[in-house]
């Protein structure tokens, strides 16, 4: 049945094909201001930087909802407000704050906090990096060896919120990996947020699902993010798309109808999630734009 619908939903001349608009956006312009008032992009590229599914929208068949897909569109203004919650200065300072392998062990903190789950490899260190991007003495640890991150890693937006960096999990997970996170799922008073990250290339696996059947056994608010755009062919991120919002609305009740789509290479996406994060930590009041 989804295998029909989806011939039907897609409108690509061939699935192989790459995205178009390689978004190279070079370090010293990560600054949206900057950006606009250099105008480095044209409007059509600046607006898949700033909201990756635009650049898939056209190659949906009409009769595809995509207001699933768009239900968060904060303005020009809010993307702003909320970059500046990620600009450290000397009265908003950022940085990393502890690291923590039992629930015992983490910061007693009282400011929201948001927390970043997903599979090894899937590239939960390099979206943080990228979120951090203009606070550079935020050092967020990458490898290309998959299950680097063996504890919580906490790390301090001001006292706005905090954010933390999970390990991941699949075969290169920690041993004590349930041990590690489950409790803080269930237990954390702060935690406002959880995000699944899901990589584009492959789309929701089994440990995937399983991921998010512990976020619904836990009943928290959590949304999913789609990460290594960039690297995924059009026609194999729409079909992982479309898969993923059908999953969403038949298997989950505490998911955000909304994908957030990111490269983390290019940067697309990194400003809309910046305002979704500032917006459900409470920084932010967005209106029936901002539905969470």
């Amino acid at each position: 049945m989804f295998c029909q619908r989806l011939q039907v939903c897609l409108q690509v001349e061939a699935l192989g094909w790459s995205l178009p608009h390689k978004l190279t956006c070079p370090r010293r312009f990560h600054n949206l201001a900057s950006i606009q008032q250099a105008s480095l992009l044209p409007q059509r590229k600046l607006q898949a930087l700033l909201f990756p599914f635009s650049d898939l929208e056209a190659h949906l068949a009409s009769s595809v909802d995509r207001s699933q897909f768009q239900l968060f569109q904060p303005s020009m203004e809010a993307l702003t407000l909320a970059e500046k919650l990620f600009s450290p200065s000397p009265s908003h300072k950022m940085d990393y704050l502890a690291s923590a392998v039992r629930m015992e062990h983490t910061p007693n903190l009282n400011q929201p906090e948001v927390c970043f789950v997903g599979r090894s490899n899937v590239g939960k260190s390099s979206l943080l990096k990228a979120l951090f991007s203009l606070a550079p003495e935020v050092e967020v640890r990458v490898s290309k060896t998959p299950g680097h991150t063996k504890k919580m890693n906490f790390f301090k937006v001001g006292k706005a919120f905090t954010m933390v960096d999970m390990p991941g999990y699949g075969h290169k997970a920690p041993k004590d990996f349930v041990e590690m996170v489950e409790p803080y799922l269930e237990t954390r008073k702060n935690l406002v947020r959880t995000f699944l990250l899901v990589d584009g290339c492959v789309g929701l696996l089994k440990a995937d699902m399983i991921a998010l059947e512990m976020c619904e056994e836990f009943r928290r608010p959590y949304a999913i993010v789609v990460t290594k755009i960039d690297k995924s062919g059009r026609g194999q991120l729409l079909t992982h798309l479309l898969h993923l919002q059908e999953v969403i609305r038949t298997q989950s009740t505490g998911c955000f109808p909304q994908p957030f789509l990111v490269s983390s290479n290019q940067f697309s996406g990194i400003y809309l999630l910046r305002c979704f994060i500032a917006h459900v930590t409470g920084n932010i009041q967005l209106g029936d734009t901002g539905r969470s």
